[in-house]
């Protein structure tokens, strides 16, 4: 008899505990590519199916529409227009539009987990640590046995043959993706996250273990020799760095602002140094070549070229033999390939993630402030790459703006938040009584240890 009583309890918590399996599954798969590429039945691959086991479990365990909803549900619906548009207006295959509403529907999922299990955050934090581990350890085995892979530059960071001998040849370590540029852009969204294991962990040794694992990733990020990725992480590096030394210390908003500015303008200077010591490498000459020849396309082509086929229409469109695969900035190729519908699409979506990012940061949310460092360094990254070209990457994309959309109110009326003792960020419409805890808290600036049970909505 007991047994059976205890018996729906069991289910319940398998199936709270299939949202965060899926998650986990999909975020070091992204990572790692342990997943294979062919599909089970038609159309379905483990990938799918792991998402379509996630999302059912949300909603058997009571997820309903008003825990999915964001402040980018409009922007999402307008770019999954556009791409239906120019896959079916092109008559184009659809495996890139499949793979579009994939990414689409595992963003639903975190929204969803977060808002169903705020307890979650602290699994982020393992999830993103394990995931960067498995690809910086990669890329560090491959430096430390120069194993061959392709991709070489000379210690002024300019492209060379590996063949080409010398002491100065530096091997670009790749780690689980084919691409040094892929796996800086691996790093830079995950890195941040990573350091959320630290803040969940009260124990000295465990804290300390976890920081080595981080240094030993953003280590991994300089084996790229990626310029944009040296650049991206060192604006990850820069959000943390204000957000959790400089800004408490400064006085008044002023202040904080002049530190912003001048933050912001060292972060260029150095990306200027970075930039002007590989002038000897053609590197920016090919990306004015495909960002002129991508313009032509567009302006062709109104409702774009159709999903993942922007480098085959800018190799056609620019001069000489070179082969592209992208237009090397995020948002050019959005418009090469669905048009100008699309682009508003991606631009309101960055604003909007962005935006959402930095203001949770403001009110001193933790995960906000992770995912703003995170979105900074991959959007800084993204305006000479495209590395969400690849679905592993868009998959991890998606997947940090999930997290950061969930800390948001899903709707644009203006909300109150208030701060638990679990550093996450409680959203409510309700005012709090003026001599209640939380409120003596926001006046204050202090914390309380109140914890407040309120559903975000």
């Amino acid at each position: 008899m007991a047994s059976d009583r205890n018996a729906p309890a069991v289910v319940v918590k398998a199936v709270r505990f299939v949202p965060l399996g899926a998650l986990a599954v999909l975020l070091l798969d992204s990572a790692t590519d342990f997943f294979p590429d062919d599909p089970i039945a038609g159309v379905l691959t483990p990938t799918r199916l792991t998402l379509a086991l996630g999302l059912s479990a949300l909603l058997a365990g009571g997820a309903r529409l008003r825990d999915f909803r964001t402040r980018l549900d409009l922007p999402v619906a307008l770019l999954l227009a556009a791409s239906v548009a120019a896959t079916y207006g092109g008559g184009h295959p659809t495996a890139p539009l499949r793979g579009l509403l994939t990414v689409v529907a595992t963003y639903y999922l975190v929204v969803g987990l977060r808002r169903t299990q705020p307890e979650s955050w602290r699994a982020l934090g393992l999830l993103a640590l394990a995931g960067a581990t498995a690809a910086s350890t990669s890329a560090f085995a491959q430096v430390t046995n120069a194993t061959p892979t392709g991709f070489c530059r000379t210690g002024l960071l300019t492209d060379v043959a590996c063949d080409a001998g010398g002491g100065d040849v530096l091997i670009r370590a790749t780690g689980t993706f084919a691409n040094p540029n892929l796996l800086g852009a691996c790093l830079v969204l995950l890195l941040p996250f990573a350091l959320l294991a630290a803040v969940s962990v009260d124990e000295r040794t465990a804290r300390t273990a976890i920081v080595v694992m981080v240094v030993i990733g953003y280590g991994a990020l300089v084996t790229t020799f990626s310029r944009a990725g040296y650049v991206a992480g060192a604006a990850g590096l820069l959000v943390l760095g204000v957000a959790y030394w400089l800004a408490p210390r400064l006085a008044d908003r002023a202040q904080r602002r002049l530190y912003a500015v001048a933050g912001g303008l060292g972060l260029l200077g150095a990306a200027g140094v970075v930039w002007t010591v590989s002038r000897a490498g053609d590197s920016l000459g090919v990306r004015g070549q495909a960002w002129r020849a991508a313009l032509q396309v567009a302006r062709r082509n109104p409702l774009g070229v159709g999903l993942g086929r922007s480098g085959e229409a800018i190799s056609a469109a620019a001069p000489g033999d070179r082969v592209f695969v992208h237009a090397h900035n995020l948002w050019l190729n959005w418009l090469v390939e669905t048009g100008p519908l699309g682009l508003l699409a991606v631009l309101a979506v960055t604003v909007v993630a962005w935006a959402s990012a930095g203001r949770a940061a403001r009110a001193k949310s933790v995960l906000g402030t992770f995912g703003l460092a995170s979105l900074t360094g991959f959007f800084l990254a993204g305006m000479l790459d495209d590395p969400a070209n690849l679905d592993r990457i868009s998959m991890l994309f998606w997947l940090v703006l999930g997290v950061v959309m969930a800390e948001a109110p899903g709707g644009w009326r203006r909300r109150r938040t208030v701060l638990t003792d679990d550093d996450t960020m409680v959203l409510t419409p309700v005012r709090a009584p003026r001599h209640s805890p939380q409120a003596v808290a926001a006046r204050t600036g202090t914390r309380t240890r109140t914890r407040t049970r309120t559903r975000p909505v």
